[in-house]
């Protein structure tokens, strides 16, 4: 029997989602539809909820519900060491080694010119100028007055991930600052998020 309108717009809606075929999509619409319909709305709650109320935290630019979230907040943190990630996934399972205590500069993205997404669409601009901040006359500060004083490429190891490390590599080098990379205990063509914590953990360790 086919699907009525509403269900076939669920199917298509949840093929949205990373790694959800047509198949997977039609099992979860179906068995929200018969089985757990008070789940199907929770879930449409929750997403109405994240869709309204989350936004860029204005220092990292991870999401976050408040104007700048609860990691670049803590004053517990290592101000002086900057992690630039990919994701917010990223940024959560380097958090979760316990192995790190700076701050984070999450792009959203990489660099993917046969996407179509340049250096402005990750918004590597803002990167560079919160590591080198400028004076009133639009100066670059001295390093020894610089915050950040390490800056650690966390991109992950594919084409991608190692090409926008090495933009901005060569970018911050540059302008003085100090960068590392990740050990390459993280497996080449692998992500961050699915990673074994003790592997990133010996990676953060080991950066070069």
């Amino acid at each position: 029997m086919a699907a009525s309108n509403a269900v076939e717009g669920l199917i298509q809606a949840l093929r949205k989602l990373p790694g959800v075929g047509l198949k997977s999509a039609a099992r979860m619409a179906f068995h929200l539809m018969q089985h757990d319909k008070p789940a199907a709305l929770q879930i449409a709650r929750a997403l109405e909820h994240a869709v309204h109320s989350v936004r860029h935290c204005s220092l990292c630019n991870t999401l976050t519900e408040s104007l700048v979230c609860a990691t670049c907040a803590d004053p517990q943190r290592d101000r002086s060491t900057l992690c630039v990630v990919e994701t917010p996934a990223d940024q959560a399972a380097l958090e979760r080694t316990r192995a790190y205590r700076g701050l984070y500069f999450v792009l959203m993205g990489k660099l993917s010119p046969l996407d179509g997404v340049g250096p402005n669409d990750i918004g590597l601009q803002k990167l560079f100028d919160r590591v080198v901040p400028k004076d009133e006359d639009g100066q670059p500060l001295p390093t020894a007055s610089r915050e950040v004083k390490e800056v650690i490429l966390a991109t992950n190891f594919t084409a991608e991930g190692e090409a926008t490390a090495h933009v901005i590599a060569q970018a911050l080098k540059s302008r003085g600052v100090q960068v590392t990379r990740l050990a390459r205990g993280v497996p080449v063509g692998s992500e961050l998020e699915y990673v074994d914590l003790g592997t990133i953990a010996h990676a953060l360790v080991d950066r070069r």
